[in-house]
């Protein structure tokens, strides 16, 4: 099935989503979350400088604005996920529309689930600029794919912000 992406008067409109693309927009705030990956959360979370003094103040002060920057972000594209319409009740067909209001929440959340799952995944930055997998065989491949998806998404928010 194809995603179609339109510009309304308030905000971007997703549609002709079948139930695969639903379920890869409510990973989005849960792919967003280091979880216990070590690597994720270095990504996210990355200490200042060099300076073991500099870093443990970072931490303490910085980090958990950061995260709560992150969370209210996170719960914005969560209370926009709760909106998927099903457009005809005998097809897979659903939409949702992003307000523009919460754009920059969007290209927050899709940024970190992005950071997220590629240092989880430990994807090459060969991986990274290509298209994407051509086949979906493995979680990896499922996550290669949402990380090529989710940066799709973040293109439409960017061109629609520029518009």
């Amino acid at each position: 099935m194809t995603v179609e992406v339109t510009r309304t008067g308030e905000g971007l409109r997703l549609s002709r989503l079948d139930l695969f693309f639903v379920e890869l927009l409510r990973q989005v705030p849960v792919s967003a979350e280091p979880g216990d990956s070590e690597a994720a959360r270095e990504r996210l979370y990355p200490m200042a400088t060099t300076d073991a003094k500099s870093n443990e103040d970072w931490r303490a002060y910085v980090h958990p604005e950061m995260k709560e920057f992150f969370a209210t972000a996170s719960e914005v594209v969560r209370e926009d996920l709760e909106n998927f319409e099903q457009l005809d009740e005998t097809t897979e067909n659903y939409t949702i529309e992003i307000p523009t209001e919460h754009f920059d929440q969007w290209l927050n959340v899709l940024n970190q689930a992005r950071l997220s799952l590629a240092a989880r995944f430990e994807f090459e930055e060969k991986e990274m600029s290509q298209n994407g997998p051509r086949t979906i065989e493995t979680v990896r491949d499922l996550s290669l794919f949402q990380v090529h998806f989710y940066g799709f998404l973040q293109e439409c928010l960017l061109q629609d912000l520029g518009a």
